[in-house]
């Protein structure tokens, strides 16, 4: 057993699949067209981490209801925890590439963490290893 899918509520495709894709490095992994419950057109896009089992599926807010979700799914909580293998490196280029972080990095214990903001206004941990367990790992490597 295991998740396959969960869902992000954006305002419109194109530009979540930017940022997913090109900011955050994420496949996209499905764009096919598709009907709602009552017959008009949407799409079923699906965006995955390099190599991750899980998924997210964009959904783009339909009605009042959805379109007050969008940015607020886990209701101003995180919602949302992207693991990496260089926390430095990836907390470097999501800055130079404009993302939004609301808490700037610090050591938990477990690891090292950075609350950040997706397209549609979720909170996500930017989650990765303790410096010393990354220095550790990079050194068994060499």
């Amino acid at each position: 057993m295991q998740i396959d899918l969960v869902t992000v509520i954006v305002d419109e495709y194109d530009p979540a699949i930017d940022f997913f894709t090109g900011i955050l490095g994420f496949d996209l992994v499905e764009d096919s067209p598709a009907l709602t419950d009552d017959g008009r057109p949407k799409r079923w896009v699906v965006i995955r981490p390099p190599g991750a089992q899980t998924g997210i599926l964009l959904a783009r807010a339909d009605g009042e209801r959805q379109t007050a979700a969008v940015g607020d799914q886990a209701a101003g909580r995180v919602g949302f925890f992207l693991r990496v293998d260089d926390f430095d490196a990836a907390y470097q280029r999501m800055t130079m590439a404009g993302v939004t972080f609301v808490r700037e990095p610090r050591t938990e214990p477990y690891g090292r963490v950075a609350v950040f903001l997706d397209i549609a206004g979720n909170r996500w941990d930017l989650l990765g290893a303790l410096q010393a367990e990354e220095d550790k790992a990079g050194h068994q490597t060499h």
